[in-house]
């Protein structure tokens, strides 16, 4: 790689990306050549030519490197099927083989790069110019690594339009189903891989719904924005009293009832095509047949851009506000924020402003994250974006 393309940062282009960051945006470049085809991997030098790093470089996106090697460290030639094996490697440690995610873009090392597994079958997504260019090196490793049935590209996320690239969705490998069967927490599940929302399933909350079970027994539990059913169904396998899971997607609804089905759950759980505000007004004016207990609120991300945090944040603020003042005492909270804008900090005075808006108290029980199998790289707060607390209202 020693014919690579230079590009020279500007002065005030080089702290973030001295510290370990590996996003330098396009208004930190001075005068990079926009004809560098995008994806391609190009060396970085600081404002006085000193080297900064090796990476992605796009001349259509905001973020026009991800680094991939910093300083004066070569890229390996071999660094694609090094970085997947060492993330492999990484989950099997953690004891996650059979299904997870197995590559987490920056974290792990590729920018842009979403490895999941669900038993044979192996979804990817290419988020970054670079990881697409990389797509059939990406493809063959993962086939040497994982011996998978099946490998699907699912490059339709809208992200992808901030690098300036296509949406599609093809098989790369073998005969993708429309539905893959995992386990996790000793509940099975039917995945929509091709009609589900990201790549199917989110593991990023496995770890939170295996500490929750504990808390779900006797309980009478409504879970919003239930997708297809994994907290209620969590909650019906722990003993709780009467479960109810609400979303607005037909779809995912139709294979929540499938999943209880498959885990003879179907007679603890009843799911309702509704909208979540809705519901917690309604609960919040003590109309529904019942009165649940605890509540699950783990809405999407909200906040797609650094443009809309506020309205945003009003939105968090005003859902959790609802389920804090509508559930009764010693009642649960268990809620989630989802956005990498929205930090930790954020979200524990969301939820400040929510019990004050309420005008009730609340005890912060626990306060959680992602999953393992989603790392944290310290030196990118971006790659921190779930956030998960456990309340008892008082």
């Amino acid at each position: 790689m020693n014919d690579l393309k230079i590009i020279k940062l500007k002065p005030y282009g080089e702290k973030r990306a001295l510290s370990g960051h590996p996003w330098i945006f396009s208004n930190e470049l001075e005068k990079p050549d926009k004809d560098i085809e995008p994806g391609s991997i190009c060396r970085i030098v600081s404002s006085s030519n000193l080297p900064v790093g090796t990476g992605f470089f796009n001349p259509h996106s905001l973020i026009s490197i991800r680094l991939l090697a910093n300083g004066t460290k070569n890229l390996e030639p071999d660094f694609v099927q090094r970085r997947i094996s060492q993330a492999i490697a990484a989950r099997h440690e953690l004891g996650i083989a059979e299904s997870g995610r197995m590559f987490y873009g920056e974290s792990d090392g590729i920018g842009g790069l979403i490895i999941d597994k669900y038993a044979g079958i192996v979804v990817v997504e290419m988020l970054s110019a670079g990881a697409e260019k990389l797509k059939i090196e990406i493809v063959k490793t993962i086939m040497e690594k994982l011996a998978p049935e099946a490998v699907f590209l699912k490059n339709s996320h809208e992200f992808r339009k901030l690098e300036n690239l296509e949406l599609y969705e093809e098989t790369a490998f073998g005969k993708v189903p429309d539905t893959a069967l995992i386990t996790e927490n000793g509940i099975k599940y039917e995945v929509p891989v091709k009609s589900g929302q990201k790549t199917g399933h989110f593991f990023d909350q496995r770890e939170n719904r295996a500490f929750l079970a504990p808390y779900f027994k006797s309980r009478k539990v409504l879970d919003l924005y239930c997708y297809t059913g994994s907290f209620a169904l969590t909650a019906a396998g722990a003993g709780a009293k009467t479960v109810w899971g609400v979303d607005s997607s037909r779809n995912a609804l139709d294979f929540a009832v499938r999943n209880a089905a498959l885990n003879n759950l179907a007679d603890k759980v009843i799911f309702k095509k509704e909208d979540a505000e809705k519901i917690l007004k309604a609960m919040l004016a003590d109309e529904l047949p019942e009165k649940p207990d605890f509540a699950l609120l783990d809405p999407p991300n909200f906040v797609r851009s650094k443009k809309n945090i506020s309205q945003a944040r009003r939105l968090y603020i005003k859902l959790n506000a609802f389920a804090i003042g509508a559930l009764p005492p010693d009642g649960y909270l268990a809620t989630s924020s989802c956005s990498r804008h929205i930090s930790r900090e954020d979200f524990v005075n969301i939820l400040s402003a929510a019990a004050a808006q309420a005008r009730r108290k609340a005890i912060l029980v626990e306060l959680r994250g992602q999953a393992k199998d989603h790392p944290i790289l310290l030196n990118m707060p971006e790659t921190e974006y779930l956030h998960f607390a456990l309340l008892r209202v008082l």
